[in-house]
Parts: structure tokens; sequence; C-alpha cells
């Protein structure tokens, strides 16, 4: 991966590494993992990002690290090249680091980042309804809330203006 680590108070987005992906492919079990890691969603971003290794730039998927432990507790991503200028955002963070903010946290940091993207005008994410905490993940993180569709989906959106205005 190309570009540095993004930091923020409380986490480091850092890029997978080439073990990390076979670890969670097949491997054992590594020290930094949070004793919940991976869940199912690391591991589906993993056999992507194996397949298809140019989700590993700047603008791609990254671990979800806490600054202070080093532990690994989930994954965040954009789904690169733009289309029509957007990309998609999407995260996980396992079970046992749920609750505190950590998502929200990270997504805020990421989206901010892409929104810094040549040729990105915007990120969007899409949510089930049934799982209002993550809706609340993207309304902390600064997202708006475009519309709900009739298969119980939220679509989300943010734009540079909606950082810069704060």
């Amino acid at each position: 991966m190309t570009g540095a680590d993004l930091t923020t108070e409380r986490l480091v987005l850092r890029p997978w590494t080439p073990g990390e992906l076979a670890a969670v492919a097949d491997g054992p079990r590594l020290a930094d993992w949070a004793e919940d890691f991976p869940a199912e969603g690391d591991r589906v971003i993993a056999d992507f990002l194996t397949e298809h290794p140019e989700g590993l730039t700047a603008y791609g998927h990254r671990l979800v690290a806490e600054r202070g432990t080093g532990q690994v507790i989930g994954s965040i991503g954009l789904f690169w090249p733009p289309s029509d200028g957007a990309l998609e955002v999407g995260y996980g963070i396992v079970a046992s680091r749920r609750g505190c903010g950590y998502a929200s946290e990270a997504t805020r940091a990421l989206v901010e980042f892409a929104l810094t993207a040549p040729g990105v005008d915007a990120v969007h994410a899409t949510v089930e309804l049934s799982n209002p905490a993550s809706v609340r993940v993207l309304e902390k993180a600064g997202l708006r809330r475009l519309r709900e569709d009739a298969a119980a989906t939220a679509r989300f959106r943010a734009v540079a203006a909606d950082f810069t205005q704060r």
C-alpha cells in the first residue's frame, strides 16, 4: 500500500500486510489481534484483497488498530476506483470493541482522507435499517442520510463541504 497510516485520537488505520491476509485466510492467529478478530466481514475482505490487490492502495482497505494496545480490532475500506466521482466505504469492528465509538472515529478519518483524493467528490455508504448501530456510526461520522428504499436500507453520503463547514 502506498501512503501513510491514518492516526486518530484512539486508532491507527494501517495497511494490511500479505502475512495478515494469509493468516486471516488460513493461518495462525497473530499476537496483535483482538481475541475476536477476524470477524466474518474481515475474512470476506481478506479474500477480496487476495484476489484484487489493487484494493491495497492508499485509498483502499485498512486494518483498524487501537493506538494504546496495538490490537487489531477491525477493518475499514474504500472501494476504489471512484464511480462517477464517488467511493463506497465499508467498515467492521469486532464485537468486543463495539459501543466505544471506534467505528465512527475510523469512518470519519477515512472519509475525510478519501475526499482529498483526485477525482473523488463524495463517499457513500449503504446500511440495513435493521442495524441501527451502523446507522448511528454513519451519522456520528458526519455522513448525511440521502434516502431509504424498499429493501430496508439507507443510503448515506459525505462531501468535502460537510467537513469544512464545521
